[in-house]
């Protein structure tokens, strides 16, 4: 669907909800500079959650500033609500569950015949052959998802593309029970300081409310 379609079968709508909302590139901020700019023309009203506040949208991401004039447009749609709190799904609950013995994961997946299995590596090797939009086609069918030797992310490529795939697992509430290293131990300190540590710290929530499920 490009821009054209997308303004025109978009502002038939009063109200455009958006959940989590980032920019990530470049390309992504031009584009959705002019959707939304354009939509609010047509006189649609838009609402949107987001970790990030309008105007630090894309911050440590890439150079934000040569963007300044996109940004700050976008900023100008929205009037800001703050609601400050822990995240809800961890509210006295701990930390991360302890990670199974991988050959207990994979004795879990042969008893469900709708359980998926997959090592840890080959899993990022897929993905990284798939355009994340695909992802989820990846869960089609699936109850549930067995990963086994789960080790600490190194490449901030690889860890995207787990981000991506505990957004399309979530969205589908499928419980998920992992070997290897513990949860909160998948992305590095360095990644959970960057640009990108809010995306990092939601997929962490969302995988481990997953893990708590199974």
């Amino acid at each position: 669907m490009g821009l054209r379609t997308a303004v025109e079968e978009l502002s038939s709508y009063r109200l455009i909800c958006i959940d989590e909302f980032e920019l990530d590139d470049p390309g992504d901020t031009m584009l959705i500079s002019r959707l939304l700019g354009q939509l609010v023309a047509a006189g649609v009203d838009l609402a949107a959650t987001s970790n990030t506040l309008p105007d630090k949208l894309g911050e440590g991401r890439f150079q934000a500033i040569d963007f300044l004039r996109e940004i700050q447009a976008l900023s100008a749609h929205f009037d800001v609500r703050r609601i400050d709190g822990p995240d809800y799904r961890h509210r006295g609950l701990p930390v991360a569950p302890e990670p199974w013995p991988d050959e207990k994961v994979e004795a879990t997946a042969a008893e469900r015949a709708n359980a998926s299995c997959d090592h840890f590596v080959d899993l990022h090797h897929h993905l990284a052959q798939l355009h994340p939009s695909k992802y989820g086609a990846l869960l089609d069918g699936v109850d549930s998802v067995r990963i086994t030797d789960i080790r600490p992310l190194a490449d901030e490529n690889v860890a995207l593309r787990v981000v991506v795939l505990a957004d399309r697992m979530y969205d589908r509430n499928l419980p998920l029970l992992a070997g290897g290293v513990p949860l909160d131990q998948l992305f590095s300190a360095d990644m959970l300081k960057g640009g990108y540590r809010k995306k990092y710290l939601r997929a962490l929530s969302r995988l481990i409310a997953l893990a708590r499920a199974s």
